[in-house]
């Protein structure tokens, strides 16, 4: 039987910690199987936590049942599940924070969290500005507008009039002038597009990533309300080794943002209403909670524990290639294949070299990029020829393309 919203809540406070812990993770798990329309938000802020809850309603809910999971982030560079972090993200500038040098991120960030998602699209930045809503439901319900477009009205209902869905599924703010009145009902339309399409460029607020399985889709995106970090974010999606890669894979595409200018509590009561309204067979309201209490949950921790791992955050990146051709023909010529995230192929080409050219040696091979801990060494049968500036100037190169990287922080349950 599932409780009323204020009797789950005096239940609960008439437990011990372990037994609120036990009951709450319990009780999200039934739900998942009796409620044909759920609603939950959590309680974390941890990124790697959050999506694995995400995915634990993907993977457990029946398949008839319609979701929204609503979550805020701490701040954390979130890239898609075929996406390539050296390519997307500027790791020394995350990695900065974890080793508290002087060159550190700006002001009140602090440590920001890498995460690869288990779904597509492109990289986006989260923090306690922006609310992130995902929908889970059959495949038939699905399409890509279908929740945007939900997401929209939320907005107007709040007086956001000049949002709407976009060619590409995502949300944008038009930023014209106020032209003749368009249909209130049409998600793809407002007053402020110009006709002639001389209005200035819209301002996209939230994006979208999917995941589809044979019995369940899901649609989740972030709404920018009011980061105070839009200035800052360019310095962490700006990754300094981009120009010199050729990469397999998504890359995301750049896009100018801004904030809605509302309220995470507003935002999410309209979206919550919203879904109310297009699923009528919601039962309870009220969402039900969740957080680190969900870790109990097998389900969940494995998630949360594959999320954190060096192997899928770096491991899982599609095939790329790096080179160091440069116009002045003195400087040697580096290129090199990582594949899985190691070290596949590479040729160097120099004057100086007896043969001129030079294969990646086997030893070399192999070597996980995320892990490397002195270029120097991974490639020292292949630099050997090279005079000591050259050599020097091309791992400090090579360190500033492809750093190594860091664990992700311990977190107290």
């Amino acid at each position: 039987m599932i409780l009323h919203a204020r009797a789950q809540r005096q239940a609960q406070a008439r437990l011990s910690p372990c037994a609120r812990r036990r009951w709450l993770s319990q009780s999200a798990s039934e739900r998942l199987v009796m409620g044909p329309v759920q609603s939950y938000i959590s309680t974390s802020r941890d990124p790697f936590l959050n999506l694995s809850i995400e995915h634990y309603l993907l993977q457990k809910s029946g398949p008839e049942t319609t979701i929204l999971f609503l979550y805020v982030n701490r701040p954390s560079v979130i890239i898609g599940r075929n996406q390539n972090p050296w390519f997307e993200v500027n790791l020394a500038l995350l990695n900065n924070a974890y080793e508290k040098k002087s060159e550190a991120p700006p002001p009140g960030l602090g440590v920001v969290d890498l995460v690869r998602r288990r779904s597509g699209g492109g990289t986006v930045f989260h923090d306690e500005g922006n609310v992130n809503w995902s929908v889970i439901c059959p495949p038939a319900k699905f399409t890509r507008d279908t929740h945007a477009e939900m997401v929209v009205r939320a907005l107007r209902s709040c007086g956001i009039d000049r949002a709407r869905v976009n060619e590409r599924h995502d949300i944008v703010l038009d930023q014209g002038c106020r032209g003749p009145a368009t249909d209130a009902e049409d998600t793809h339309r407002t007053p402020y597009q110009s006709a002639s399409g001389t209005s200035p460029r819209p301002l996209k607020v939230s994006g979208s990533a999917y995941k589809l399985t044979r019995t369940r889709a899901l649609h989740h995106g972030t709404c920018l309300l009011s980061s105070p970090n839009l200035n800052i974010i360019p310095d962490y999606l700006h990754a300094p080794g981009k120009p010199f890669m050729t990469a397999r894979g998504v890359e995301s595409v750049s896009s100018p943002v801004g904030n809605i200018l509302l309220n995470n509590a507003d935002f999410i009561r309209a979206v919550q209403e919203q879904f109310h309204a297009k699923y009528e067979n919601a039962g309870i309201r009220e969402p039900l909670q969740v957080g680190n209490e969900m870790l109990d949950l097998e389900g969940v921790k494995k998630g949360y524990d594959e999320l954190r791992s060096m192997e899928w955050t770096y491991l899982q990146t599609p095939q790329f290639s790096i080179s160091s051709k440069s116009e002045d023909t003195k400087d040697p010529d580096l290129e090199l294949s990582v594949r899985f995230g190691a070290l596949n192929t590479g040729s160097l080409k120099a004057s100086r070299l007896q043969s001129g050219e030079i294969s990646l040696p086997e030893q070399s091979i192999g070597h996980k990029v995320h892990e490397m801990k002195s270029w120097d060494e991974a490639l020292d049968p292949m630099l050997a020829g090279l005079d000591k500036s050259q050599r020097q100037k091309l791992t400090t190169w090579l360190d500033k393309m492809l750093p190594s990287a860091k664990v992700p922080r311990q977190e107290i349950r």
